[in-house]
């Protein structure tokens, strides 16, 4: 079932990614898609793995552990999407390889905590609130550069670059303005902080488009890939 949804669904959208970047100037090589394969079986996985999709996203904890535990290890890279409670810092250092949701001072210093005492390095980007929906979570532009500072100082952290979410009902002028408002903030932060990447998570289903055409580098997609949630 998901081997023949991907067939159907991959090829539209990397021929939406091409054009998009096109409209923008850009090398749609520049744009990684993530497969978000939150609420999804183990055989979605299979079947983007076997699609040569090699990086998978998650919403929660408790879903990433079990399912990396039951995928062998390969050239894929795990990323943590969804929001990340303090007290779980520990176990995403231990199973994810970019974590997308660092919205909290505190929520980094526990990963960087956790970081250190395995030895590790854990990569990460800082999440802005750049639509300023209250129902949102991650730091306001205008704390987000001092943010992304004092994350980037940590021990055990290096910050990739960041990630921000868009109103999922919008006008197209709103979502514009969301994408490159983070887009503005990575160059200011990128100012203050020259050793952090230059990654912009943001675009999902219904706005990945608008995304590239503002400079994402990743985007996030589970329902135009898979189709709708097992509910």
């Amino acid at each position: 079932m998901y081997g023949a949804r991907l067939q159907e669904n991959l090829p539209r959208v990397r021929d939406a990614v091409v054009a998009a970047a096109a409209r923008a100037g850009r090398d749609p090589e520049a744009v990684r898609l993530v497969a978000v394969t939150k609420a999804h079986p183990l055989a979605a996985i299979e079947a983007a793995l076997a699609a040569g999709l090699r990086d998978l996203g998650e919403n929660r904890v408790e879903e990433l552990e079990d399912k990396r535990a039951k995928v062998p290890d390969g050239e894929h890279t795990w990323h943590m999407i969804g929001h990340v409670q303090s007290r779980k810092g520990a176990r995403v250092v231990a199973v994810a390889d970019l974590v997308h949701s660092v919205d909290s001072v505190k929520l980094a210093r526990r990963l960087s905590a956790a970081a250190l005492d395995l030895n590790r390095d854990v990569r990460v980007l800082v999440q802005l609130n750049t639509s300023g929906e209250s129902a949102k979570s991650g730091f306001s532009p205008a704390e987000g550069i001092e943010a992304v500072h004092e994350v980037a100082g940590l021990g055990g952290i290096t910050v990739e670059g960041l990630m921000t979410m868009a109103p999922f009902v919008a006008e197209e002028r709103e979502l514009r303005d969301a994408f490159s408002g983070l887009r503005d903030a990575l160059g200011a932060a990128r100012k203050l902080v020259p050793d952090m990447g230059a990654e912009l998570s943001m675009g999902m289903t219904n706005d990945f488009g608008i995304a590239i055409e503002e400079g994402s580098t990743m985007i996030r997609l589970g329902t135009a890939l898979f189709g709708k949630r097992p509910t």
